[in-house]
């Protein structure tokens, strides 16, 4: 018999130490606002991670602990097998605190001060702050919008990847703030342009559970030439990342012993987070059913907001992104500018919604807003928005 889960169920996160609630004061300058904006969920976490933590919790011992060990390098194995058809080598497992964290610390082995990295834009703003916050340039390649879709354009990809000052691709796949699934062909084309070129990827998957439609998410893994590392985490699909936590693969003993020299003997970094390694591998064994429902109600609620938006707003034509419970809405058909939007939906109608600059200024003009709560929620923000734009 099929699981059922209840994602209508609304849980107050008031008083929780949560950034999205308790702290959207911090990047929107007032309290008290409805968030849809930092990209955790709402809803409570899979209950077997639940019952996996509370038996840890019983245990009562809270002591140092490992991840170099077959419950957790299985799980992976597992999940990537049964989710990817994707087969992976124990020993090419890395681990550390949270995916950026990784990205930075490879990007510190990888590049010099100074050394370019190139991102496709608009991109997660984290990734401008890591790459300017460890003294290297972003070099920016515009993805260009066709209809529903996001298109890399490879002559200028090429371009850019021959610079001689450019080093690393940094990739989001899926793509965050666009949704974008990457094809298979895209990402061979571009792993044969950076090995053309002698440029090492690091490829951010945190998303790479969040695909709501038909496409498949293909790991770099299976399309890789040059040299590689791939990270990602159980933390954005299954909810958990105030537990820290993320994974990755760096294929070659090298980089690999590297990396875990950066990690331990720079960083001081060797136990992990226990409740994050049993969380993970609750996860990895026991989640399917519930991400399964989970995505089904994330399509769902991005159809709805589809059907809302369009039925406001014709000229929008507002299509659900392909992964993601990112919602990246572009609102420049109606004219409006963004600050005044902003400035309407915080202090007027007590909303908070990622504006689009955030992303990069390319992006004015668009908004990223978080469908990743119950329906209740979704349509109380909604209501709020659709006023905001008529009332600009």
């Amino acid at each position: 018999m099929m699981q059922r889960f209840d994602f209508d169920h609304v849980v107050d996160r008031h008083g929780s130490w949560c950034t999205q609630w308790d702290f959207v004061a911090d990047r929107f300058g007032v309290e008290g606002l409805l968030p849809f904006t930092i990209s955790d969920m709402d809803f409570a976490t899979a209950p077997c991670i639940i019952e996996a933590l509370q038996q840890r919790l019983n245990h009562g011992v809270l002591g140092y602990s490992r991840w170099q060990h077959n419950d957790f390098t299985s799980a992976i194995q597992h999940w990537m097998r049964s989710r990817f058809a994707t087969d992976i080598e124990a020993q090419s497992l890395v681990y550390g605190p949270s995916v950026i964290y990784m990205v930075a610390q490879m990007l510190r082995h990888w590049t010099k001060p100074g050394d370019e990295v190139l991102i496709h834009t608009p991109a997660y703003d984290a990734f401008y702050n890591t790459i300017n916050g460890n003294q290297r340039r972003v070099l920016e390649l515009p993805l260009q919008r066709q209809g529903n879709d996001w298109q890399c354009d490879m002559t200028r990809l090429e371009q850019l990847l021959a610079r001689p000052d450019c080093k690393v691709m940094l990739l989001c796949s899926p793509h965050n703030p666009t949704g974008k699934v990457w094809q298979r062909e895209e990402l061979q084309q571009m792993a044969a342009l950076c090995a053309r070129y002698d440029v090492k990827v690091i490829s951010d998957e945190i998303h790479m559970d969040m695909v709501l439609g038909d496409a498949d998410h293909i790991p770099w893994s299976q399309v890789a030439q040059s040299p590689w590392a791939l990270f990602t985490s159980a933390s954005k699909s299954f909810n958990i990342p105030a537990l820290t936590g993320a994974w990755g693969i760096i294929p070659h003993e090298t980089d690999r012993q590297a990396w875990f020299h950066a990690l331990k003997q720079q960083d001081g970094l060797s136990s992990p987070a226990v409740m994050a390694v049993a969380a993970t591998i609750a996860a990895y064994r026991e989640g399917e059913a519930w991400l399964d429902g989970l995505r089904d109600y994330l399509q769902a609620n991005m159809q709805h907001i589809a059907q809302r938006l369009n039925a406001a707003f014709p000229a929008l034509n507002w299509q659900p992104p392909a992964a993601t419970y990112l919602a990246w809405i572009d609102l420049t058909p109606l004219g409006i500018d963004e600050q005044t939007l902003q400035h309407r939906l915080i202090h007027q109608y007590k909303v908070a919604i990622m504006p689009g600059s955030t992303y990069g200024e390319a992006s004015q003009g668009y908004l990223r807003l978080n469908a990743g709560c119950p329906r209740s929620k979704l349509d109380d923000g909604l209501d709020r928005l659709i006023a905001a734009l008529k009332s600009c």
